[in-house]
């Protein structure tokens, strides 16, 4: 819902929220359900509600847990049978500097300052234990916003009782928590109130009148900046930009102006803001994120400007360069397909809104930011949170590499005349093994990201999983796959829970990446095979239907299931039996023993 969009209008949203969440509820059958709880240090009743249309625009239907005024140390440390019985999948501690316990006084010496900063600490540090030994899911933990006075003006900052300096040392104690337990996640509002505006996020007005915190118009941002960490979580960031070029990687246009007169580089200040531009892409680009061109232009042309010597971005920074006279529209679904992932994974860059009406029109689940002038451009699509970072794999530090060589290989399909040729030709091998430590992030990773080739669209969290890997009642598989272009890393998970001779999967996901390459085979190859090792007699597998994952509705039927139930919905349950006489389906993958 573009209202709903960065940028926002608060107000708009404050006065609309029922009649906004009706029409989110209307508009989609696709939503993932998950519990999440608020533990407020002041009042968050507002907080919730805004916080619910932000999490449906992301297709996330929350049910909430709301502690009562202040409670949120109370309801963390001690018995509460309504916390336990609500199982939360993500804790949110909404906390502020009003809530700090004890600062420094003018009277109060280095070493008592020291003193006071650790019992601080300890006592988040001790919740955020205690949460995580009874629940064991994401934490999101507000910092803290800076003071609206200083008592020692600037400084407030220097002296070591300062409230700016008190604060400041326990945001960085915070970071320093985060950083070593990933399941532990900052809300940053020192950064969203100075954005907002310390004066205004601050006003007094709403503390002494409701006990909020922050400004009542403030809300909004805080929401939106906690659901972006929340999809995040759940693998709904976007995966790439498709981005225009004349005006919007550089200024002028190329056809009518020449390469030699386009603005970028250092030269003049509008040059200046395009290279900026250009560089923030690049970091985007660095941190796994996919960058594509579509553009109306004749493609000599567009590979000229992106070859401009003072250009940062350079062809070989695009995974798909679609410069034509085509409608805007049919590019975008083709650029899709040829990385092999949802529209709605794209956001599409340009500076002219006829062309991004156009895109809201025929393709209306692609985002198309109001980027405005291009001073504004790295600030709407940064504030907007397409791409919250949660963590950092490996997997995403290589996944430029990743869809280049994905595209090369469906350009090599077209040199074989046979199918079964082609998949000889790309010698792959595959590790295939029960899950491990090293990769449960990218397991967790994928399982929230998957839904093309996902037969039942459950989601789990990193400690979820963590717990099922550790449990003998499971049996877990992941596989990796490497073949002559290179390694596309893990792309494939099982998850199955036994139950007497019976092993039910409760999971089976694949990057689309891999489809048709014979790696569902193998997975199921090696998924019979640890069955016979514990001695299971059947398998049996689920199929959920969902608005994504038709594609995958007769995948247990090709494995040779027996399809024994269906329902109205179109849900399925299939078996298979394991005998003597099943037979490897795998071909064209080596498996490594």
């Amino acid at each position: 819902m573009k209202k709903l969009e960065y940028p926002f209008d608060s107000e708009y949203i404050l006065n609309k929220k029922k009649s906004l969440k009706r029409e989110l509820l209307q508009s989609s059958c696709g939503f993932i359900e998950k519990n999440i709880a608020i533990l407020g240090g002041s009042t968050t009743s507002n907080i919730k509600l805004i916080l619910e249309l932000f999490l449906l625009n992301n297709g996330i239907k929350p049910n909430f847990y709301e502690s009562e005024y202040n409670q949120f140390w109370q309801d963390a440390m001690f018995e509460n049978r309504e916390l336990e019985e609500f199982k939360p999948d993500i804790i949110y501690i909404h906390t502020s500097n009003r809530n700090i316990t004890n600062y420094p006084t003018i009277n109060t010496s280095v070493e008592m300052t020291n003193e006071l900063l650790e019992n601080e600490f300890t006592k988040y540090s001790n919740m955020w234990e205690t949460l995580f030994k009874k629940y064991n899911c994401p934490i999101i933990q507000n910092n803290f916003e800076y003071p609206y006075y200083r008592l020692l003006g600037n400084q407030d900052v220097v002296i070591h009782y300062g409230k700016v300096n008190f604060i400041t040392r326990l945001n960085l104690k915070f970071a320093e928590y985060a950083e070593v337990n990933e399941k532990f996640f900052i809300n940053d509002i020192n950064y969203q109130s100075s954005l907002y505006g310390l004066e205004k996020w601050s006003d007094q007005f709403y503390w002494h009148m409701y006990k909020y915190s922050l400004s009542v118009p403030a809300i909004p941002t805080l929401a939106y900046n906690i659901a972006n960490i929340i999809k995040a979580i759940y693998g709904k960031n976007k995966k790439g930009l498709v981005l225009d070029l004349d005006n919007t990687l550089w200024g002028g246009v190329v056809g009518d102006d020449g390469v030699e007169n386009i603005a970028i580089g250092q030269e003049t200040s509008e040059g200046q803001v395009y290279s900026e531009f250009q560089q923030y892409l690049k970091e985007l680009k660095n941190l796994g994120m996919v960058l594509n061109i579509n553009s109306k232009n004749d493609l000599e042309n567009a590979i000229a400007g992106l070859n401009h010597p003072d250009g940062i971005l350079k062809p070989e920074d695009f995974i798909v360069i679609k410069a034509n006279w085509q409608p805007k529209s049919n590019n975008m679904q083709e650029i899709a397909d040829e990385l092999n992932i949802g529209v709605d994974s794209l956001v599409f860059i340009d500076d002219n809104p006829a062309e991004r009406a156009i895109i809201n029109q025929h393709i209306p689940n692609v985002s198309t930011p109001d980027i405005q002038k291009p001073e504004k451009y790295i600030e709407i699509i940064d504030r907007a949170g397409y791409f919250e970072v949660t963590n950092i794999s490996s997997e995403d530090l290589k996944k430029n590499e990743m869809y280049k060589k994905n595209v090369e290989r469906k350009n090599a399909i077209s040199t074989f005349e046979n199918y079964d040729e082609y998949l000889k030709s790309l010698q792959m091998n595959a590790k295939i093994e029960k899950f491990i430590p090293m990769y449960m992030s990218r397991i967790a990773q994928l399982t929230n990201k998957s839904n093309q080739f996902n037969l039942t669209t459950k989601r789990y969290t990193q400690s979820e999983i963590e717990e099922i890997a550790n449990n003998e009642e499971y049996i877990t598989l992941y596989g990796k796959l490497e073949d002559i272009f290179g390694d596309n890393g893990v792309i494939s998970v099982v998850i199955g829970h036994i139950k007497q001779d019976v092993l039910e999967i409760d999971l089976w996901i694949m990057s689309c990446r891999v489809l048709k390459r014979d790696m569902e085979f193998a997975m199921m190859d090696e998924l019979v095979k640890t069955a016979k090792q514990r001695n299971i007699n059947i398998i049996k597998g689920f199929y959920y239907p969902t608005m994504k994952n038709a594609m995958v509705k007769d995948f247990y039927e090709m494995q040779g299931f027996t399809k024994i139930q269906e329902d109205e919905k179109g849900n399925t349950v299939w078996e298979l039996e394991i005998n003597d006489n099943y037979e490897n389906k795998n071909k064209f993958i080596k498996v490594e023993e």
